[in-house]
């Protein structure tokens, strides 16, 4: 007997909810991922001017030496999918990168010229992390290469495979490939990080030159390495810095399979 106007005015009270949710400025509805990624950069946030020479030391760790066998590691996104979402893209932090720390200093200067003659910065000490080689990490060439700057080579076998790349534009230079961790003094547990401007003192690449944006990632326990240096300085569009946690194959793109070779790291 009641059920029309039960349903009538079932019918009106979802009709109004629509139409006031409508009404709603979504710009004013807050975006969890938005909120937790502000929150994110608050927390890690460095100091952008240091006084020249200065150490830099981020308030959130970016290293994971512990071993990563069958494990994705925390700052190691899938390689199901290497191509960035949309939403993905929108969430990547391009504040400027600061002032480089220290001086310019041959042992801490890389190079790439091709896949053949390149540098890259390594540590220095048998079995240290690469996340504790921010400090003393020095320069290691090729065995071909004849920059000035190279004092020290890399051991035979240390690079099993490497492939290079220029951009159209001239924007920048890059070289990615694949190591052997037991050829060099390098922990295969170590989960890897990176070196930039600013890590280890005076860092700088001889493509852009002494504060030109340059990032290098090494990932011994994924036996991968990648390098890409910029013709201009925060260039945070082809050398996102604050990438340190993404992983070669995200934060420089590239080849790391090797078919001709045998060799994979990707």
């Amino acid at each position: 007997m009641h059920s029309f106007p039960i349903l009538s005015l079932l019918f009106l009270a979802s009709s109004v909810n629509a139409a006031a949710f409508n009404v709603l400025d979504r710009s004013e509805i807050p975006s969890l991922a938005s909120t937790y990624w502000a929150r994110y950069l608050n927390e890690t946030n460095i100091q952008e001017d240091p006084p020249r020479g200065a150490r830099l030391r981020r308030r959130h760790p970016r290293w994971f030496p512990s071993s990563v066998a069958g494990h994705i590691r925390p700052r190691q996104a899938s390689t199901v999918n290497t191509t960035p979402s949309p939403s993905s893209i929108e969430l990547i932090n391009t504040r400027p990168t600061p002032e480089p720390t220290g001086d310019s200093s041959p042992s801490t200067t890389v190079h790439i010229t091709d896949k053949s003659d390149f540098s890259l910065i390594l540590p220095n000490k048998p079995g240290e992390l690469i996340g504790d080689a921010e400090v003393d990490g020095v320069s290691y060439c090729s065995s071909s290469s004849k920059a000035p700057h190279c004092a020290n080579n890399f051991s035979e076998g240390f690079v099993t495979a490497a492939a290079f790349e220029a951009s159209d534009d001239g924007a920048y230079v890059q070289v990615t490939g694949c190591i052997d961790p037991t050829k060099f003094h390098l922990n295969p547990a170590d989960a890897g990080g990176q070196f930039d401007v600013r890590y280890p003192n005076g860092a700088q690449c001889t493509f852009g030159g002494y504060g030109a944006s340059f990032i290098e990632l090494i990932e011994p326990a994924t036996q991968r390495f990648c390098m890409r240096c910029c013709a201009s300085a925060n260039d945070q569009v082809n050398c996102n810095s604050h990438q340190d946690r993404a992983g070669c194959i995200n934060a420089i793109p590239g080849v790391y399979d090797f078919p001709d070779l045998g060799v994979s790291c990707n």
